[in-house]
C-alpha cells in the first residue's frame, strides 16, 4: 500500500494524465465558463463593442441566396430585371399623375385668387359666398331651441356688444382678413420654429402663398410669396424652386418609391439699407499681443430668420453618398418644409387659420395612441371590478386532488 506522505509519480496512462491536467486547469482559473460569461457581460466595454458588432450584423445576408444552385440564382436574375420593369412602370404612373394635377391645377386657380382678394380685402364677397354656417351659429340655434328665454337675452347681450365694439371702431378701416398668413405659419409648428419676432413685421405684409408646377423641369414645382409694397426689400415676389425626380435610379432602382425631391433653389432678396432681417451685427474686442492695446471689430454674421428659406443649402455635384451628414440633414428638412407647404398649406389654408385642420391632426394621432396603448398596455385584473375568472379562457385551470 503507498505511503500517502509519499509524492505521487505521474501515471503512464494517458487519459488519466488528462484527467489530473483538467482538474488542475479548474483548480488555477476557479470559475465556471457561465461565471466567466456573467463577469465579461458585466464589463461595459465589453457590451458595447458587442453591441455595435450585433448591430452591424442586422440585416446581414444569411448566406442562403448564395447557397442556392446556379440555376435557381438565375431565375432570381429574371424577378429583378421584371421588377426594374415595373419600377419604370410605376415611374410613368408618377408622370402621368402629375400630368393630371397640373390640368387640375387651372381649375382650383380661380378659387385661389378669390382667397387672394378676399384676404387682402380687394373684394368682399357677396351674401351668398359667405352662406356657410359657423360653429357659433350652431350653438346658437341649439341654445334657442332648447332655451328661448335664455337666448334672447343673449342675443341682446351680443348686440349691446356689437354695438360697442361698433363705436370703438368708428372711422377704422379693417380690411380683409388681416395676418391670415402669418397666423397659418405660427399655427403649424413646422413653420412657427422658423418664424422670429423681427419677421413678423414683414409676413404680416404677406398676400398669398402660390404653387407653380414646371413644365421645363418634369415633377418640378415652385412656391411663390406674393408681398405687399413694404419697407424691407424691393421684391413683390419671393420664390423657391424645387426639382424632382420621378425614375428609377441607375445605381440603386429597387430603392426606388415614388417622386422624390432632390435639390432646390432660393432667390435672392433685394433688401433695403439696413433692413435685412437674415444678418447681425456683432462688435468683438480684439487685445494686441505685443502693445497691448485693444479694438473693437464689427462683424455681420447669420441671423434666425424664416427668410433664410430662401437660400437654401446647395447639393453638391458629386454622389449622394459623400454629402456631409449635417447637410443632408438639412437638405432632408427643407424638403419636408416645401413639401408640407405644397400638399397642404396652399389647399387648405383657411383651415389652419382657424385651427380646424390642426384639430383633425391631433384626432388622427389621438387614435394611433390608444391602438398603441390597447396594444402595449397591461391588464390588470385585480383592478377590473368586472372581471371574471372562469370567463377568462387564458386563465389555466386548477387542477383538484381526488
Amino acid at each position: 500500500m503507498a505511503d500517502p506522505t509519499e509524492p505521487q509519480k505521474p501515471s503512464d496512462n494517458p487519459e488519466e494524465v488528462e484527467e489530473v491536467e483538467e482538474e488542475e486547469e479548474e483548480e488555477v482559473h476557479g470559475d465556471t465558463p457561465a461565471e466567466l460569461a456573467s463577469q465579461i457581460m458585466q464589463n461595459p466595454q465589453v457590451l458595447a463593442s458587442l453591441q455595435q458588432r450585433l448591430g452591424s450584423m442586422v440585416g446581414a445576408s444569411s448566406g442562403y441566396i448564395q447557397s442556392l444552385p446556379k440555376s435557381v440564382k438565375r431565375r432570381i436574375k429574371a424577378l429583378k430585371k421584371w421588377q426594374f420593369e415595373a419600377a419604370k412602370i410605376e415611374a410613368d404612373f408618377y408622370k402621368e399623375v402629375h400630368e393630371l394635377e397640373c390640368k387640375y391645377a387651372s381649375k382650383y386657380t380661380p378659387l385661389y385668387e378669390k382667397r387672394k382678394t378676399v384676404i387682402t380685402g380687394s373684394v368682399e364677397p357677396n351674401d351668398d359666398e359667405c352662406d356657410w354656417p359657423s360653429d357659433e351659429e350652431k350653438e346658437d340655434e341649439q341654445l334657442s331651441v332648447k332655451n328661448p328665454a335664455e337666448d334672447m337675452k343673449n342675443k341682446a347681450n351680443v348686440e349691446e356688444k356689437e354695438k360697442d365694439d361698433k363705436d370703438k371702431k368708428e372711422g377704422e378701416d379693417m380690411k380683409g382678413i388681416p395676418h391670415f398668413w402669418l397666423t397659418v405659419f405660427k399655427n403649424v409648428d413646422m413653420l412657427s420654429e422658423m418664424v422670429q419676432d423681427h419677421d413678423e413685421p414683414i409676413l404680416q405684409l404677406l398676400q398669398d402663398v402660390q404653387v407653380k408646377f414646371s413644365e421645363a423641369d418634369s415633377m418640378g414645382f415652385t412656391l411663390e410669396f406674393h408681398f405687399d409694397t413694404n419697407d424691407y426689400f424691393t421684391n413683390s415676389v419671393l420664390t423657391k424652386h424645387y426639382s424632382m425626380r420621378s425614375e428609377p435610379d441607375e445605381e440603386d432602382p429597387f430603392s426606388f418609391e415614388g417622386p422624390e425631391i432632390v435639390k432646390c433653389k432660393g432667390c435672392e432678396i433685394d433688401w433695403k439699407k439696413g433692413k435685412n432681417v437674415t444678418v447681425k451685427t456683432i462688435k468683438k474686442k480684439q487685445k494686441h499681443k505685443g502693445r497691448g492695446t485693444t479694438r473693437t471689430v464689427t462683424k455681420t454674421v447669420q441671423n434666425d430668420s424664416f427668410f433664410n428659406f430662401f437660400n437654401p443649402p446647395q447639393v453638391p455635384e458629386e454622389e449622394e453618398g459623400d454629402m456631409d451628414e449635417d447637410l443632408e440633414a438639412l437638405l432632408a428638412a427643407d424638403f419636408e418644409i416645401g413639401h408640407f407647404i405644397r400638399e397642404r398649406i396652399v389647399p387648405r389654408a383657411v383651415l389652419y387659420f382657424t385651427g380646424e385642420a390642426l384639430e383633425q391632426e391631433d384626432d388622427f394621432d389621438e387614435e394611433g395612441e390608444e391602438e398603441g396603448e390597447g396594444e402595449e398596455g397591461d391588464y390588470d385584473e385585480d383592478a377590473d371590478p368586472d372581471y371574471n375568472p372562469s370567463n377568462d379562457p387564458n386563465k389555466p385551470t386548477e387542477c383538484k386532488q381526488q
